[in-house]
């Protein structure tokens, strides 16, 4: 373009000065008298990527709006996809136990099931570091899930003594090295770990009492409680603290994290009708989230089963969808002006806020990028404010329920730590605000209490928890007020979602294979008996053994437990007297207190050779194995004496006892061996069962 063809764009030097501005519609005018200043842009018809400047003689490009967000766009993609994959190659390549929120793992370990590195310290370093990645990443996920897996891989690494491996170890820790007190450590520990994510102390308890612990004992009530309370008092300290900035945005806020007090919480007659139709709408949300959730993991698990690149790929994948979405979709918003009485905080100006300003003009803000380019705290802050019933447009609260709805859908599975309550409260809190809107003239009820209303709806339709969901976004949001209404919304969305398909964790359980024994019996359990599950002749020892028979059963069985049989000369018929323990006789064999004649050695001289803790449960991975002991050949016709390492009193059931009877039995006492005994005086070996 030479200097002729650029002057026929210059109008004339009396005209105004014009400056070109992008608005959530297109270009607006903003109209300035300026003696000293000259037109350099004349408003063209039809918006080019390229403008023309000319100024004096001299020709220059001006670059691109247009270009400058695509590189913003790509500079925010890029740095959510390195943070993305950095947590997906922990998960992948360090700790693949770590991936997800935990939950499951850690309530099927309550129940009985000590699956592979699930509490490990490496677990624990990858589900701290991953979720920090995790989070920054922009996904649409929670820190509470990893939370309360990170507090019980915290528990069972005390709950053992610490880590030998990694040379932390403390002798005191040794009195907890037992399955009972490792197990009350590990629901103290999940208990802290959503008083630390939600700050709601009481809550922890009662989550750890309704969905983690399968057994539960008075103790254990108070313990919990004195947990979840230090765990009050030390944020309590950090966020004093770090008040002054010196910690960031830590210290921001107190342990109300989404006060809604100061809202006026007044109801009719009419608005329970309003809350009886949202708690069916969450409910129905819930079940069809939780049946798509199935469905999308068991592709996953396709993928994943393919190697760890493949999971970081699909991190990766994830990564970028969240961003394009979050990125994209507020420009299909329009712009918003500024509450009057809110001119100085909107729009924001800074790290923090809830205004953002995205492409509008000032004194606007764009309502949807207040949803997506906030945290998750913030967007929930936003949803639950009161007296804001026109801040959010109809339309954006439908993209983003819709974005947030199946994008919690598909990254929960991902290679990256994950919680669902976040995603699950975004969600629900989005949908219950437009119930809000549109009821809004009709209700005494604010438009962000429908909000808070429509997150209890869908966390009921969803995990399934009632008293524990309560009392959490009670202490969440400091209104006891709303008592009665958030109480009926949970029931009603948890009656209506239970007629569909399971709670979210449950599946998940199911869907890993974990077993997990239910809390009522099955159905069929009802027309079957103890002896119609036992598993074939049980392998049981003398009470006298000799070595040889001892690592033969070993080698050959996977058994944890086996029945100690007493056989004349020790007594006048066969008499089951104990129940001896896999762990304890590797130790037996170890010690070597072996006796070329088949008597009893007794206690005493037991106690001589061995400590009470010797006997104590080893650490993960780091239990004695028959592959570590060193049997020599001719102790192998050598005896050893059961007795003093038995436990005298084992759990016995007769072998015509309902099945259902015996499973309830066997959960309600938290047993893992259960003798089978046949229902003939006298003769009460014959059979052993293993755990239903």
């Amino acid at each position: 373009m030479d200097h002729q063809e650029g002057s026929n764009d210059i109008d004339g030097m009396e005209g105004a000065w014009r400056e070109i501005e992008r608005n959530g519609s297109g270009l607006y005018e903003n109209e300035e008298a300026g003696s000293m200043r000259e037109p350099l842009l004349r408003k063209r018809t039809m918006n080019t990527t390229s403008q023309i400047a000319i100024v004096g003689a001299n020709v220059c490009t001006i670059e691109s709006l247009d270009y400058e967000y695509f590189a913003a766009f790509l500079a925010y993609c890029s740095i959510n996809a390195i943070l993305a994959a950095s947590a997906a190659a922990l998960c992948a390549y360090v700790a693949p136990a770590a991936a997800g929120s935990g939950i499951p793992e850690v309530k099927a370990y309550l129940n009985g099931v000590d699956a592979y590195s699930i509490l490990a310290p490496s677990t624990l370093f990858v589900k701290i570091f991953g979720s920090i990645g995790g989070v920054s990443a922009g996904f649409v996920l929670g820190k509470e899930g990893p939370m309360v897996h990170t507090g019980a891989c915290i528990a069972n690494l005390l709950g053992q003594g610490g880590s030998r491996k990694y040379h932390l170890t403390w002798t005191w820790l040794r009195y907890f090295k037992n399955d009972r007190d490792r197990r009350d450590l590990i629901t103290c520990g999940s208990a802290a770990g959503v008083a630390a994510a939600f700050r709601a102390p009481v809550g922890g308890v009662l989550f750890a009492l309704e969905e983690a612990a399968s057994w539960w004992r008075s103790a254990l009530l108070w313990r919990t409680f004195f947990t979840t309370a230090v765990v009050a008092v030390s944020l309590r300290s950090l966020i004093e603290y770090c008040r002054s900035g010196k910690c960031g945005l830590f210290g921001k806020g107190g342990l109300i994290m989404f006060d809604v007090s100061s809202s006026v919480t007044t109801y009719s007659t009419p608005d329970l009708i309003v809350i009886i139709v949202l708690g069916v709408i969450g409910g129905v949300f819930g079940a069809l989230f939780n049946y798509l959730l199935d469905r999308i993991l068991r592709t996953y698990s396709f993928i994943n089963e393919k190697g760890a690149p493949f999971k970081i790929l699909l991190t990766v994948a994830i990564s970028i969808l969240t961003s394009c979405c979050s990125y994209g979709l507020p420009w299909l918003a329009s712009c918003t002006p500024c509450p009057a009485h809110l001119q100085e905080q909107c729009p924001t100006i800074g790290r923090s806020g809830n205004f953002k300003n995205f492409q509008c003009p000032p004194g606007h803000y764009n309502d949807l990028a207040s949803l997506f380019l906030n945290t998750n705290d913030d967007a929930i802050r936003n949803l639950f404010s009161s007296g804001t019933d026109n801040e959010f447009h109809m339309s954006t609260l439908f993209v983003f329920f819709a974005a947030v709805y199946c994008l919690g859908l598909v990254t929960y599975g991902i290679a990256v730590p994950s919680g669902l309550f976040i995603p699950v409260i975004l969600a629900g809190s989005t949908y219950g605000r437009m119930v809000g809107t549109l009821l809004g003239p009709i209700s005494d009820l604010d438009a962000g209490l429908f909000a808070l209303l429509g997150a209890a709806s869908f966390l009921g339709g969803t995990m399934r928890m009632t008293v524990s969901v309560c009392v959490i976004l009670l202490e969440l949001t400091n209104d006891l007020l709303l008592l009665p209404l958030v109480m009926l919304v949970l029931l009603i969305s948890k009656t209506v979602a239970d007629s569909f398909n399971k709670g979210v964790y449950d599946q998940i359980v199911r869907m890993k294979g974990l077993p997990f024994m239910e809390a009522h019996a099955e159905p069929h359990m009802r027309h079957l008996v103890a002896r119609d599950v036992v598993s074939g002749p049980p392998v049981s020892f003398s009470g006298v053994e000799k070595v040889g028979t001892i690592v033969h059963a070993l080698r050959l069985t996977g058994h944890n437990g086996f029945p100690v049989v007493d056989e004349p000369p020790f007594s006048d018929a066969p008499e089951l007297v104990g129940l001896v323990l896999r762990s304890h006789l590797l130790i037996l064999l170890k010690g070597k207190r072996f006796s070329k004649e088949r008597v009893k050695t007794g206690v005493r001289e037991m106690l001589q050779r061995f400590g009470a803790f010797d006997f104590a449960k080893a650490g993960s991975g780091k239990g004695l194995k028959l592959e570590d002991l060193n049997i020599l050949e001719e102790e192998m016709d050598m005896f050893v004496d059961l007795h003093p390492v038995s436990n005298k009193s084992p759990y016995t059931v007769v072998e015509t006892m309902s099945l259902a009877k015996a499973a309830i039995l066997f959960r309600e006492l938290g047993l893992r061996h259960l003798c089978v005994v046949p229902k003939t005086p006298g003769n009460t070996t014959q059979r052993k069962s293993e755990a239903f």
